[in-house]
């Protein structure tokens, strides 16, 4: 379908002769990437070092804050509305202010991304935590497992498919985020480089760079995808049989 896709793409360019800016050929936008390749790879790298560091941040904060929303109902009725509330928030709006609060670094373009995708994370956890059956906890409680040993060894290790399918999610979304700030603070990144094309009419650079992020999140996917199936595979064939 891909191959069919470009062919057609790549077809109706020539057959109604369509401006290069408006919509380039895959074969011009090949060409021209290939141009630019050295220019692409250090804004691809700029791109992927704010995914990695957003995502790697909304892991140490969503595990302990997703065991805490699960093991007390006054911190779940406290802290909930508070998660609810910042991602109601627009990134796109915060963004500028974080460049004010901040300055124009790297920091505010880790922040959006952290913010959004530590929210997935933090109910694919919880939800995992709470999903435990009533029978194997109590299984434990008459073993007399303390509430560390019952986290531990009954409620983190069911949890385990829960919590990939939050980080396939908060990967993803740690694409997205990354570029949204890239969009509004940024001098490299896939972002910039597709907000400075554009701005200059280098449509084929701009898709280029946009090809580069949809193949960086694919393959960050797949990476986690990987890790899975390595350490947890009985939590990868889990998963697949239920999406069967």
């Amino acid at each position: 379908m891909l191959i069919v896709l470009v062919a057609v793409w790549e077809a109706s360019v020539h057959a109604f002769s369509l401006p290069v800016y408006l919509l380039p050929a895959p074969s011009l936008i090949w060409t021209e990437s290939l141009a630019v390749a050295d220019t692409l790879g250090g804004h691809t790298l700029a791109t992927l070092r704010t995914v990695m560091y957003g995502f790697i941040a909304s892991i140490v904060v969503s595990l302990p804050l997703a065991v805490l929303l699960t093991s007390s109902r006054y911190a779940s009725a406290t802290i909930y509305p508070l998660l609810v509330f910042t991602q109601s928030i627009p990134k796109v709006a915060l963004a500028p202010i974080l460049v004010v609060m901040l300055g124009a670094t790297e920091l505010p373009r880790v922040i959006v991304t952290f913010l959004v995708a530590f929210f997935p994370l933090v109910i694919a956890v919880a939800v995992g935590l709470l999903s435990v059956p009533a029978d194997l906890v109590e299984l434990g409680r008459s073993f007399k497992a303390s509430k560390m040993q019952e986290l531990m060894r009954i409620r983190l290790p069911y949890a385990v498919p829960f919590v990939f399918s939050g980080l396939k999610v908060a990967i993803a979304l740690s694409v997205v985020g990354a570029v949204v700030g890239e969009f509004v603070n940024a001098d490299q990144g896939l972002g910039y480089l597709i907000v400075s094309a554009t701005a200059f009419f280098r449509t084929p650079v701009a898709f280029g760079a946009l090809i580069l992020l949809s193949v960086l999140g694919v393959v960050l996917f797949q990476l986690v995808v990987i890790v899975e199936r390595i350490f947890f595979p009985w939590s990868a064939e889990s998963e697949e049989t239920v999406i069967v």
